[in-house]
């Protein structure tokens, strides 16, 4: 079990079997909300689906291909984030996170995920780091722009959303870039919330 601190109150923990009623909850309550742009909704209709996904993302950490945690506000399961894909011959990696709508606005999401690029780069040594959105979804384009990322480019109809193509903006990090400005960012980041 992997668990990184935040900030008082505010902590990142891998996700494990006993979290699937939890997560199920969350991600039902707000399947309406989420459904606008995370294409996985249809597939996770129970319990067991949370925990067939809890398993697979237990897999891809022994397996050293990244982890997913559950994000944990006041001891309450309030979204998710994590990395989709180590590339470990290129030394980069992919961010995804969801936030459940009564948690959004706080600076939740913001804070970690400076802490998962900061473990990236501190931890693995990586020297990329990528977050990619649908250009429509601006909630989510604002933490990669929060965090200094530089938006690199637009992938045209990267995604298929139950009817219809997104397309995707592409932020990426670079080591070099994180370590110069971190303790500025984190700062700034810790003052805009």
């Amino acid at each position: 079990m992997i668990r990184i601190p935040v900030e008082e109150g505010l902590y990142l923990r891998t996700l494990e079997p006993d979290d699937a009623e939890g997560l199920f909850a969350l991600t039902d309550s707000n399947r309406a909300y989420l459904r606008r742009w995370l294409p996985w909704l249809d597939v996770n209709q129970t319990v067991d689906d949370t925990r067939s996904f809890i398993e697979l993302a237990m897999r891809q950490m022994a397996g050293n291909a990244g982890f997913q945690a559950g994000i944990w506000r006041d001891y309450q399961l309030a979204g998710v984030a994590g990395y989709h894909h180590l590339d470990w011959p290129n030394r980069s990696t992919n961010i995804g996170y969801w936030l459940g709508e009564r948690f959004q606005g706080r600076g939740i999401m913001t804070k970690s995920c400076a802490v998962l690029v900061d473990y990236a780069f501190e931890n693995w040594s990586l020297r990329r780091v990528e977050i990619r959105c649908a250009t429509g979804n601006l909630k989510s384009r604002a933490i990669p722009d929060r965090l200094g990322f530089r938006c690199e480019g637009v992938l045209r109809e990267a995604e298929w959303l139950y009817d219809h193509f997104v397309d995707h903006a592409v932020y990426g990090m670079l080591a070099t870039e994180w370590k110069d400005d971190r303790r500025t960012m984190i700062g700034q980041v810790t003052r805009a919330i």
